[in-house]
């Protein structure tokens, strides 16, 4: 096995234990994080059924022992060392003591469960969700009690033997795709409520950089939005334009947060928000304004230790500290989407995410993912088997939790790109899902498809080298289309570092047996080829990628984040050259 240096001082019974939602901030909450009884059970449902979970109500009498929530099963730091299979149940339970508020309600909060759940409180079911990578709560008021309760939650998660979202995890895992992870896997709260409260809140810059638009969601009534010193009445649920003069510009380099409250009756909340534009118009990007070149990694938030799940807040901190010392302004979040602390993390110190949306489907057609990284080919994606879209539930499920993922994240400002589709993996429709986004939130462009099949949609020409020259990056794109050229996956420059390998089996595209060859490639890439595709019009890169994941060993740091494989000015220096005099990177 092997741990972080967070990992190894993990202390099991308060994990995780600061408040999981930055942007909505009450001082009334309780943290259920912590040892739960666990067990893993042969599923009493109907399995042919891929969300179909079994009766909390009615939970085993038997358990296996103590598991460290939030963290998965199959990983280290839960204690547990067991995986779920799609025929199986994991149930969890624990008791907890609560002091009720009679005049007020009380939510139950879940960061996110992987795949399918049930839940219950008391003996009562509260309520049942399903896809593994988005927040949800339930009302329990009816449920709970003044003192000691019992809570329950069923679980089931099929990974990629059926439909649903489930990203790069696979019950066949080895290279570019990993170890499945199930269960819960971010924070579980209780939260009290006046009966009247804030659901949601968003505050978004408006492109004149003077204005914002406020968005409150909850009971209905007016809210007060308290902003500089300044307060202004906003009816629930109608977008209201305030007018925000003066206020500083958010940017890499001076990434500055604006703290709001929001009242509504007795519901007292605080929050942030930025003031910032990102827009891509004439095959240019433009921060605030300004021409702008995108520095980024591709980061997969894996840990060898906690799965999905980070180890600490610290080890959040750290990874994007290491990408700012790289000299990135970008991070691509591949394929997964994180828990709320982390886009508060890149807001407050400068990091601007492209935010990519989990693939689901069924598995594509072998050929097909094997073929296209190296033979560049087309196809059209309309919904069928040969891109894994054949279930017509699994199509209205990705448009559902497209359009949840956008609506839960729009209010951080460091994200400033969504991407729909990655290479295919369940692609379908990709146009119409780019127009999904962009009536969601104008405030950002898309990247519709990126690297394989592209439908001539969204915003931003998108395209992935790993066998190929850079030069080939423009091969095909017409000086008429008005995207920008983006190669928004490349390198993958791999060194396997003695002693900081995940297993036996390594994945890379190119391989370097030291740290001085693999310095030396980087290097060449960067200073000899890149700059050529970056003056006939490339203007974002998104480097292969941030840190290894298990056999993937292409990070420049090694999964346990140890050790820079290349040294960080030389690599902040290489990408520093790649910005045209014209433009901004910082």
């Amino acid at each position: 096995m092997m741990y972080t240096r967070w990992g190894k001082t993990l202390d099991p019974h308060h994990p995780l234990p600061e408040y999981p939602r930055p942007q909505l901030v009450r001082d009334d909450w309780l943290n259920l994080n912590g040892i739960w009884q666990y067990s893993i059970t042969e599923a009493f449902i109907d399995t042919s059924d891929p969300i179909a979970v079994d009766d909390p109500t009615s939970p085993p009498s038997d358990w296996s022992g103590g598991i460290v929530v939030p963290f998965s099963p199959e990983f280290p730091l839960s204690g547990a060392d067991r995986q779920l299979l799609p025929h199986q149940t994991l149930w969890y339970q624990r008791d907890f003591t609560v002091h009720l508020d009679p005049a007020q309600r009380t939510l139950l909060h879940c960061g996110a469960v992987d795949q399918s759940c049930r839940v219950s409180i008391n003996g009562i079911e509260v309520g049942y969700h399903t896809g593994g990578y988005l927040p949800f709560s339930f009302d329990v008021s009816d449920a709970i009690r003044d003192g000691i309760n019992t809570i329950v939650i069923a679980v089931r998660d099929v990974t990629d033997s059926a439909w649903l979202t489930h990203g790069k995890q696979s019950l066949s895992r080895g290279g570019i795709w990993y170890t499945p992870q199930s269960g819960i896997w971010q924070t579980v709260w209780l939260e009290q409520v006046p009966f009247n409260y804030i659901q949601r809140t968003s505050i978004t810059a408006q492109p004149d950089l003077s204005s914002v638009e406020v968005l409150v969601e909850g009971s209905p009534g007016t809210a007060i939005v308290t902003i500089d010193g300044h307060d202004f009445s906003v009816p629930v649920g109608i977008p209201v334009v305030l007018s925000t003069p003066g206020l500083p510009l958010w940017t890499p380099t001076h990434p500055h947060l604006i703290p709001a409250t929001i009242q509504l009756d007795q519901d007292h909340t605080t929050s942030y928000f930025a003031m910032r534009t990102f827009e891509a118009k004439g095959g240019e990007f433009f921060l605030n304004g300004k021409p702008y070149m995108v520095l980024g990694a591709l980061d997969q938030g894996y840990w060898p230790d906690g799965g999905y799940t980070p180890p600490s807040d610290e080890a959040l901190v750290f990874d994007i500290e290491s990408a700012k010392e790289l000299g990135f302004n970008t991070l691509r979040k591949h394929i997964k989407i994180e828990c709320a602390r982390w886009y508060y993390h890149c807001d407050r110190l400068g990091m601007m995410v492209w935010q990519d949306m989990p693939n689901g489907g069924r598995i594509p057609r072998t050929s097909l993912l094997n073929g296209r990284v190296v033979v560049p080919f087309w196809l059209p994606d309309k919904p069928g088997p040969i891109l894994g879209r054949q279930d017509e539930a699994g199509l209205q499920s990705f448009r559902d939790e497209l359009t949840e993922m956008v609506t839960h994240l729009r209010s951080f400002p460091s994200i400033v790109l969504w991407v729909p589709f990655n290479e295919g993996w369940g692609q379908f429709e990709a146009n119409r899902a780019a127009q999904l986004v962009k009536n969601l939130d104008p405030s950002r462009p898309v990247d519709h498809a990126s690297g394989w099949f592209d439908q001539g949609g969204g915003d931003v020409r998108s395209v992935h080298l790993y066998f190929r020259p850079p030069r080939a990056v423009g091969r095909g794109f017409s000086r008429r289309d008005p995207r920008v050229l983006a190669l928004t996956e490349y390198g993958g420059f791999s060194y396997p570092v003695p002693g900081h390998t995940w297993g036996d089996n390594t994945f890379g595209y190119s391989t370097y047996e030291s740290s001085e060859q693999l310095e030396e490639a980087f290097c060449a890439l960067h200073l000899d080829e890149m700059p050529k595709v970056v003056d006939r019009g490339l203007r974002a890169v998104i480097y292969t990628q941030l840190c290894d994941v298990e056999d993937e060993i292409n990070g420049l740091l090694t999964y346990d984040r140890d050790t820079y494989k290349i040294p960080a000015s030389t690599v902040r220096d290489t990408l520093i050259s790649l910005i045209p005099s014209t433009h901004t990177g910082y």
